[in-house]
């Protein structure tokens, strides 16, 4: 099992989760011709849950169906893309805003120390890059530890129906996030970088129980973070 899995996955969860991937990645192209079978095959599972993920991702508007047991990638247009980065960065805001009602003092603590992390790893980074060393290693470290933060501002908000929509809802996947990320980094070490100051902050609103900050803070940060990945060169996709 990776680090991304969750032991509590059905095979229908993992079947949907390995096909919308595939889709954001562009391994299963708009317009691709899919079939149960085919798919149950390349997965390496029975039909039945197969055709659950199917008719999961055919209300997600990931697919469209041609037969009874024939479907096609869909085609989503820009229009579209934009639309769900709104669903993900108004989500992003909401998680922000009960966390600002709902946090612990221990669980803000631990965002502390997940940014001291963060904080370490900066230094070393920029060190290793004036002294033109390596630096991947480390930006993967830093990219663990602010999904770290991410996850455990999520937790804060206490709100399952929040979370589970927004990674219903993602622009990217959390791989296709790190690989844009990484490439983008690989270019340019301080990429992104300017943006972790304000987490800072954000957790500064979730002290002071200051929901409206909180949530404008993690839209900013959001809109953002998407507007950086999906500016570079190549195709935008989006997941689920």
């Amino acid at each position: 099992m990776t680090a991304d899995e969750d032991p509590r996955e059905t095979l229908a969860d993992r079947a949907y989760r390995t096909v919308g991937d595939a889709i954001s990645a562009g391994e299963l192209a708009p317009g691709e011709k899919i079939t149960e079978r085919g798919l149950a095959e390349r997965l390496s599972m029975s039909p039945t849950p197969v055709r659950e993920a199917i008719r999961r991702l055919e209300q997600d508007g990931l697919i469209r169906r041609t037969g009874p047991r024939t479907v096609v990638v869909a085609d989503i247009g820009s229009t579209a893309v934009e639309d769900l980065a709104e669903v993900e960065i108004a989500l992003r805001g909401l998680i922000a805003r009960f966390a600002a009602r709902h946090a612990t003092t221990a669980q803000l603590d631990d965002l502390d120390a997940i940014l001291d992390e963060a904080d370490d790893l900066l230094i070393v980074i920029k060190q290793r890059d004036a002294e033109d060393r390596p630096v991947e290693k480390h930006l993967n470290t830093l990219l663990d530890t602010m999904q770290r933060f991410n996850d455990a501002v999520a937790a804060c908000a206490g709100n399952a129906v929040l979370v589970r929509l927004l990674e219903q809802t993602r622009v990217f996947t959390r791989a296709e996030r790190r690989t844009r990320t990484l490439e983008r980094a690989r270019a340019d070490h301080r990429f992104g970088l300017d943006r972790y100051t304000t987490h800072r902050a954000l957790v500064r609103a979730l002290r002071s129980g200051d929901s409206a900050a909180a949530e404008q803070i993690a839209i900013d940060d959001v809109r953002g973070g998407l507007a950086d990945l999906r500016h570079e060169p190549g195709r935008v996709t989006r997941r689920r």
